[in-house]
């Protein structure tokens, strides 16, 4: 079985802040993603924390389709949401991509953390 899958760059390596917010995404076609949230750079004890949003296309507004840890330190952190996969709390959801998607990172403080976040959106 081939399973075809699209690199996306979500947010570019860069020291940020305040909460930051991607733009939409619009999903042709495919059910799921593989999201990689990289943090290479952190203050100290404050933290961010990483959530996938779809949109509904009629009101415009955002819904959380799968949250994040709070993460305080350096990591690689690989959340995914695709059809039949065993849901595990802030880390894998059994769902759907909805059309339009985005991601959102919280910060807990106006400390800098540097971080990027790629996904891999799989038909």
């Amino acid at each position: 079985m081939i399973v075809q899958n699209i690199a996306q760059s979500v947010l570019a390596s860069a020291a940020r802040t305040a909460t930051n917010t991607s733009g939409d995404f619009i999903n042709v076609g495919c059910s799921g993603i593989d999201l990689i949230f990289d943090i290479t750079a952190v203050p100290g004890t404050d933290t961010v924390t990483l959530t996938i949003q779809g949109k509904d296309p009629v009101s415009g507004k955002y819904y959380t389709l799968l949250a994040g840890a709070a993460q305080s330190g350096v990591a690689t952190v690989r959340m995914r949401i695709y059809p039949g996969l065993t849901a595990v709390a802030n880390v894998d959801a059994n769902g759907i991509l909805p059309s339009i998607w985005r991601v959102s990172i919280a910060h807990s403080a106006a400390s800098s953390f540097t971080y990027s976040v790629g996904a891999h959106v799989v038909v």
